[in-house]
């Protein structure tokens, strides 16, 4: 009687033990992807879009296609939202969808870095 407790005391313990590593591995891998369009214009906007994301609590992967001037994001819903990262461009001194950019970090972009600037 000992040894068929023990038994399922034990399988009980292993398959708990599995099905929670199983949940918290499922959590880490969770991503959402959002697609933001922005006013990027040269190299310099995506180097610095990119890198600046980068940095962004819950942010995963970021690529900026200047051709169509969309950025696309990868990102931990558990962390961050698109709204937010819509504000870290902003904050960066690129519109964001709807989200002018910060007028201080606009000031801060170099000429080429405007949107009035000419594609070079």
């Amino acid at each position: 009687m000992k040894r068929v407790f023990f038994l399922v005391v034990t399988g009980l313990l292993v398959s708990g033990i599995a099905l929670n590593g199983f949940s918290q591995e499922e959590k880490k891998k969770k991503t959402e992807d959002v697609e933001i369009l922005t006013t990027a214009v040269c190299d310099q906007c995506k180097e610095r879009i990119e890198h600046d994301l980068s940095f962004e609590k819950g942010i995963r992967y970021v690529e900026l296609d200047l051709e169509t001037k969309i950025v696309t994001v990868k990102y931990n819903p558990h962390k961050t939202n698109p709204e937010k990262i819509r504000e870290a461009i902003s904050k960066i001194g690129y519109d964001a969808d709807d989200i002018e950019a910060d007028p201080k970090a606009y000031e801060k972009l170099p000429m080429c870095c405007k949107k009035d600037a000419p594609p070079h």
